[in-house]
């Protein structure tokens, strides 16, 4: 993230300056996401699914997801171009979460309403909202006054709040959209097997999707270790029935043979290794 305008421009150019880049419309999307997730959600506690504004809302939130991940996609492609890198295949650039989740908001975009879809798009822009306004908007608003050189820059207390806050929450919030992405997995299945429109290819996009976050995000690896385990617990109690206890292992070789069959890894050996997952942007 580039540098906060510099604190000697009046306000009026400080945030003019902020306001005219790419990295200002990034976080307009995130609010618009927020926002139309807010909207939509009323109606959708009110049972007003495919009203009007109904309808307006879920559309909306998905363009701005896809704009703001078409942002970070364009700008590391740029990047690239800038640094002479090459872009790599197909299956490189589709290994990229951003790509991945570009790829997603799209589906959802042109696809029937599935509410539960919104939920993980809104949770990463939270934080993303959060940090832009810490690191930029703040800063911008009120510059922090001049420290010596070899000091840390005193911040306010609200930025010190919004800091604690993302520091909290963060891990515990990634977790809860490992689970809204598995809990969505399921969700389309039940869909397809009731043989909605789409849903078949929207079970088939969604679960490639899912494999590479498995294979990409620890946070979605813990959750079906944890979901795993808690499996294991209820089939060796005592009153449940042996055809259930048999059908979970059953559940989970298949499950096991089927997460070997689709490393992608394998189709991705020219990729660099990344030491340390990647937060989606």
């Amino acid at each position: 993230m580039a540098p906060p305008p510099s604190s000697e421009a009046p306000l009026t150019q400080r945030l003019i300056s902020l306001a005219s880049t790419l990295q200002f419309a990034w976080f307009i999307g995130h609010v618009t996401l927020l926002l139309c997730t807010f909207r939509y959600g009323l109606s959708y506690m009110t049972l007003n699914y495919y009203s009007r504004w109904s309808q307006f809302s879920y559309r909306t939130a998905f363009v701005a997801a896809a704009a703001t991940y078409g942002i970070v996609v364009f700008k590391a492609f740029r990047a690239k171009q800038k640094s002479g890198k090459a872009m790599g295949s197909p299956v490189q650039m589709i290994g990229d979460e951003n790509v991945q989740y570009l790829i997603m908001a799209l589906v959802w975009l042109f696809t029937r309403q599935t509410a539960l879809a919104l939920l993980p798009f809104a949770v990463y822009s939270i934080f993303h909202v959060l940090t832009y306004t810490r690191g930029m908007l703040l800063p911008t608003i009120q510059p922090p006054p001049p420290t010596p050189a070899g000091q840390k820059p005193q911040s306010s207390a609200l930025s010190d709040s919004i800091g604690s806050f993302v520091k909290n929450y963060y891990d515990a919030s990634m977790s809860l959209v490992a689970g809204l992405e598995i809990a969505l997995w399921f969700r389309i299945l039940g869909a397809a097997v009731l043989m909605q429109k789409t849903s078949w290819i929207k079970l088939i996009i969604y679960t490639l999707f899912l494999r590479a976050r498995i294979s990409q995000s620890t946070f979605v690896q813990g959750m079906l270790h944890h979901i795993g385990a808690r499996g294991d617990t209820l089939a060796q109690r005592q009153d449940m029935p042996p055809a259930l206890r048999s059908g979970w292992e059953g559940f989970k070789g298949v499950a096991k043979q089927a997460h070997d069959g689709t490393d992608i890894n394998r189709y991705m050996q020219g990729q660099q290794p990344q030491m340390a997952p990647k937060k989606a942007q």
